[in-house]
């Protein structure tokens, strides 16, 4: 006898086992604006994810509430097959860039990861050096970050999101503010972390970031996922 439709997706749903990231008819509102519309996507481990869409579509809305930032109206998220928000609280073991991180602007990009990595791991200098030196930081620099410019704080963040080694990474717009040496560079250290297993969900407007780095493209117009790749 014929499946039908419900059926057919949670067949489809069983045997997505390996999906590190699981998204099922997410819907958000924020007031009379539906900002997501039964959004569903599956991410499977070592791929590359891209989301392209105008400023308002909902990619930010849908990467927070991935996060576990914010709580969907209906539709379910799961991370590793946990359940965000049943399971999980919050998206802790995942490298994030969602909006600027908020870095002391008193200090330098090596003291900053050097705190935020000493609150969950043991400290380690030599690491910290080392992943600033991979995002073509200085980590010898006194220079507050205050005095940073735009892709300099764009690659600290990009630091902060790759230091503790996370199997997950949910980048939104990471290649703001970099020059094109910079966007190189950048894209040369995702497609390594590809390389070695990690899952990477990114959104970018640039065309060629994204031909270059995913592995699938989908588009967000106004609040619906629909993949073109």
């Amino acid at each position: 006898m014929e499946m039908n439709r419900n059926e057919q997706e949670k067949t489809i749903i069983s045997e997505r086992g390996q999906d590190v990231i699981r998204i099922e008819k997410a819907c958000k509102s924020f007031g009379q604006q539906q900002v997501l519309k039964d959004v569903s996507l599956f991410v499977p481990e070592g791929a590359i994810y891209g989301i392209v869409g105008h400023n308002g579509s909902g990619k930010t809305v849908l990467f927070k509430c991935i996060c576990g930032l914010l709580y969907l109206d209906s539709g379910s998220i799961y991370i590793q097959d946990k359940e965000m928000h049943k399971d999980i609280d919050m998206l802790n073991e995942a490298g994030v860039i969602i909006e600027e991180p908020a870095f002391l602007g008193n200090e330098s990009g090596f003291k900053n990861l050097d705190y935020l990595y000493g609150i969950r791991n043991k400290r380690n200098r030599e690491h910290i050096k080392t992943v600033l030196e991979q995002v073509g930081l200085d980590p010898n620099s006194r220079k507050r970050v205050k005095n940073y410019s735009m892709g300099m704080r764009q690659r600290l963040a990009i630091a902060q999101a790759i230091m503790e080694d996370q199997k997950i990474l949910i980048l939104d717009e990471p290649m703001n503010g970099l020059d094109k040496h910079g966007v190189e560079d950048m894209r040369k250290l995702f497609l390594e972390l590809k390389e070695r297993g990690r899952t990477i969900v990114l959104a970018s407007h640039n065309k060629e970031d994204i031909d270059v780095l995913c592995d699938h493209v989908y588009e967000m117009e106004m609040g619906v996922l629909s993949q073109i790749r």
